[in-house]
């Protein structure tokens, strides 16, 4: 099948505009730090429900925010190349429905497997354990320590360290290439060519396989396989109501 764009911008609205507001948010961590001490991941970056820094709205915000300007970057960069012809394609409303759609999706599964972990931690822990990490926990991270004892090590990190970044949406629009544009390389390096449709299957794999593997990384593995999980869904969808 032969995809028409409905209009042909290198940078369209939508990635236009996400990338505008996310840079605004990048610039104003990295002063509202310097200038005034104030870290904006501690209050727009995502937290388990069971923290007490949550928040509903981080739901969204957290998206928005970047770690670094590396994180922020290559998000970006992935988002406009991957990105770009779909919005031709789908137009600007269909784009940024389905960018928003797998963004919180992938949300929605990173929770319900932190979830998972932490009442896997507090079954194997003391009242006075978990009631000395909700009490300290953040005072601990926030001078560069943690606790000695594991689980609570484990445990202070699920509940006082946020998620940030907009990499679970960015690998829903991966997915949404690889199914729009199976046949159409992507050169790895600029030197290696491999079809669309098994770059987004081997790059699925890896994340799967990271997810079990690298437990308690800071990289939100499972963030990325919900996006591209509800991206799926969601391109199924209006595919069997001919919406694309």
């Amino acid at each position: 099948m032969l995809l028409q764009p409905r209009s042909f911008n290198l940078l369209p609205e939508v990635i236009k505009n996400l990338m505008i507001i996310n840079g605004l948010f990048f610039v104003a961590t990295l002063v509202f730090n310097s200038t005034f001490g104030i870290d904006l991941a501690e209050y727009l970056g995502l937290f388990l429900p069971a923290s007490p820094l949550f928040e509903p709205y981080q739901i969204i915000t957290h998206m928005f925010m970047h770690g670094s300007l590396m994180h922020i970057f290559s998000n970006m960069f992935a988002l406009w190349m991957f990105g770009m012809a779909l919005e031709n394609v789908w137009g600007a409303k269909r784009f940024l429905i389905y960018y928003l759609v797998t963004g919180l999706g992938a949300a929605l599964l990173h929770l319900g497997v932190l979830y998972w972990e932490y009442f896997s931690l507090v079954n194997q822990m003391s009242t006075k354990e978990i009631l000395d990490v909700t009490t300290y926990g953040t005072e601990y991270l926030n001078s560069g320590r943690n606790y000695i004892n594991s689980n609570q090590a484990a445990l202070n990190h699920l509940l006082n360290m946020p998620t940030v970044g907009a990499s679970g949406a960015v690998f829903g629009v991966l997915l949404a290439f690889g199914m729009m544009f199976p046949n159409q390389y992507i050169y790895i390096y600029l030197l290696f060519p491999i079809k669309a449709k098994y770059f987004v299957a081997v790059y699925g794999i890896f994340e799967l396989y990271n997810g079990f593997s690298n437990q308690g990384s800071n990289i939100a593995h499972f963030a990325h396989l919900g996006g591209m999980l509800f991206g799926f869904f969601l391109i199924q969808h209006w595919r069997r109501n001919r919406q694309i």
